[in-house]
């Protein structure tokens, strides 16, 4: 059975609380895509009045994360995720709600039966892009996920 974003949602609460705390919800996940939110609230700004770079960081990561996770759920083999690197970048203060979407499913699909496959670890960047109600990039974000088979 597929992941939903009430499902991600709950193991956020209990799994990531910093995240559901500030706000952090998943909106939509499907095989290619993932939409994560996140608001502008007084427990996730930053002295600028403006969102904390860390609280738009886990909602990017979300985004990602969300789709490794459903896809190894799919394979249903005992894979293990982990981010081995991130880049960011800011191009606007980030206030009301922001929405992050990553479309790199099929890349993560890929390396992950790969490491099905060869049996070697694999790597994909996922890029998750963050927009402000009006539609304007507020950051973007690239995490390189590894994935490989437990022993």
């Amino acid at each position: 059975m597929a992941l939903t974003p009430g499902k991600i949602n709950t193991f956020t609460a209990f799994k990531l609380p910093s995240a559901f705390l500030t706000g952090v919800r998943l909106k939509s996940i499907s095989q290619e895509r993932c939409t994560t939110t996140v608001k502008h609230r007084w427990i996730n700004q930053n002295p600028f009045n403006s969102m904390f770079w860390a609280v738009q960081g886990m909602a990017a990561e979300l985004a990602t994360g969300a789709l490794v996770m459903d896809e190894i759920k799919a394979q249903g083999k005992p894979i293990s995720m982990l981010v081995a690197n991130n880049k960011a970048s800011f191009s606007k203060k980030a206030r009301g709600r922001i929405t992050f979407i990553c479309n790199d499913g099929l890349a993560i699909r890929a390396a992950i039966q790969k490491t099905i496959e060869t049996g070697e670890g694999q790597t994909c960047w996922m890029h998750a892009e963050g927009t402000n109600s009006d539609g304007v990039v507020v950051s973007s974000f690239d995490f390189e996920w590894t994935v490989k088979l437990r022993s």
